[in-house]
């Protein structure tokens, strides 16, 4: 059973409980999670209609759960940041964070429950393709998933990516305003088509190697499925190897790399800006 406690402060009269919780980051799912019984006010169990007023104290206590199907593999995780509500790690490419049907390789999951000594609900706030390293955030707790899933629905969690570039675009420093959708149904490939989703990508070139490709820093503002291997190929400067949207033309796949999430804590709501070092930005033509 997890419990959260808080205090009202800024409330002008009184509002339901139920409102109260969303303030604090509740989502309606997590709301109907709360068990009957399971709210409190100034040590009151109380129903969801009861309302709140300033100075009072709100007590939540939330059902347990747990992540039984997830096996364990201990793999040493690369931690970049650890708090009592968030992980983040570095996650390594050629490596899938959730299980999967027909999967034989280890996955982030597997590793996080090593890590916790198999005890633990793996809760991924931002995902990652097996072939992209770099960041992911896992919450340790589902009112801490709730707000910070929210950020990302607000886009107030900026993500930055660096990503090996077949070639360089014709314009260094841009922008593409391009809506994505599937090509067909069934299909994992995404298009760029009129009535898709709209889609924003910013990038920047920082390196030209000599024998053509570009190292860019990439910003995806909108959060689509393949959104950036997407628009890359659609300026004509896809991902190096890019095996759905480019050209394969070595061993292994395409480099891309979360380098860098910027958000406000969930509880704490301080700034935070969490950085990954790219593993292949020294590359050079050899590579």
């Amino acid at each position: 059973m997890k419990k959260y406690t808080f205090k009202v402060e800024g409330i002008a009269g009184a509002i339901k409980i139920r409102d109260f919780l969303k303030r604090c980051g509740f989502s309606t799912s997590l709301i109907a999670q709360v068990k009957v019984g399971g709210v409190f006010i100034n040590g009151e169990n109380v129903h969801m209609h009861a309302e709140v007023k300033d100075d009072d104290l709100v007590e939540v206590l939330c059902p347990k759960e747990e992540s039984s199907e997830i096996g364990s593999i201990n793999i040493p995780l690369d931690i970049v940041y650890e708090d009592e509500n968030i992980l983040a790690v570095n996650k390594p490419r050629n490596m899938p964070v959730h299980p999967s049907r027909g999967n034989s390789l280890p996955t982030l999951a597997e590793c996080v429950m090593a890590y916790y000594g198999g005890k633990f609900v793996f809760r991924a706030v931002n995902r990652l393709d097996r072939d992209t390293s770099g960041l992911v955030i896992i919450a340790k707790d589902p009112l801490t998933a709730a707000i910070m899933c929210r950020e990302i629905k607000c886009g107030d969690l900026k993500k930055k990516y660096t990503a090996l570039l077949s070639r360089s675009p014709d314009v260094r420093i841009g922008e593409i305003n391009a809506p994505i959708e599937r090509e067909n149904e069934g299909n994992m490939k995404r298009v760029v088509r009129e009535l898709g989703k709209p889609s924003f990508t910013k990038y920047k070139v920082t390196k030209i190697l000599g024998d053509g490709r570009a190292i860019a820093e990439i910003e995806p503002v909108t959060g689509r499925t393949h959104q950036i291997r997407v628009h890359m190929a659609y300026i004509g400067a896809p991902l190096y190897n890019d095996f759905l949207y480019g050209k394969k033309v070595a061993d292994g796949t395409y480099f891309l790399h979360c380098s860098e999430l910027k958000f406000t804590h969930p509880t704490k709501k301080v700034p935070v800006l969490l950085k990954a070092p790219c593993p292949f930005a020294s590359f050079s033509a050899n590579n």
